[in-house]
């Protein structure tokens, strides 16, 4: 795929965040990538991200079983999805989660009530599309302010846990 130069740019413009405004110290990010085709998962067709997924579709492609801490993802309360560090989803409802049996490193977690709260149409002209949150929620407010921006982490994995303050000499950035 050939991106024009001018996409680039504009991408390279993006805003980061504001983090603070959150309210807690660090949020889980999920690291995905495009879409590719599933086999023998009954719950869903493809995982990653496309901008063509109903939302249906891309809440299932985005819910996996993911190597995690997941009360530090649930104590975030949203997971901001980036594909080439830009957000282009966010999960919320991320309080409930089943483990898959497994143990040690090889233990991983699905959030059972994970819901979409946005996610993009557009990656260089970014067109939010925000769905319909239950009432009493903050869904709204946090795919207003995560989608389309730059969201910087690091990990040796999908998900990475990002601190919501300045990074100083004494904190870091960390991984899962």
């Amino acid at each position: 795929m050939i991106v024009p130069s001018g996409a680039v740019e504009v991408l390279q413009e993006r805003e980061h965040p504001d983090l603070a405004t959150l309210g807690r110290p660090e949020i889980a990010v999920l690291r995905t990538g495009g879409p590719e085709r599933t086999e023998g998962d009954p719950a869903r067709a493809w995982t990653g991200f496309h901008v063509t997924h109903s939302e249906k579709d891309l809440l299932a492609a985005l819910s996996g079983w993911w190597r995690c801490d997941p009360a530090r993802v649930a104590a975030a309360g949203v997971m901001p999805v980036t594909v080439a560090g830009f957000v282009v989803a966010v999960l919320t409802g991320l309080d409930e989660w089943t483990a898959d049996g497994g143990s040690g490193t090889s233990l991983r977690y699905h959030f059972t009530s994970a819901r979409l709260a946005g996610y993009l149409t557009d990656l260089t002209t970014p067109v939010n599309r925000i769905t319909t949150a239950p009432a009493g929620t903050d869904d709204r407010r946090l795919a207003d302010l995560l989608l389309g921006t730059r969201l910087d982490s690091r990990s040796s994995g999908p998900i990475a846990y990002v601190r919501t303050c300045p990074i100083t000499a004494t904190t870091t950035a960390e991984g899962e």
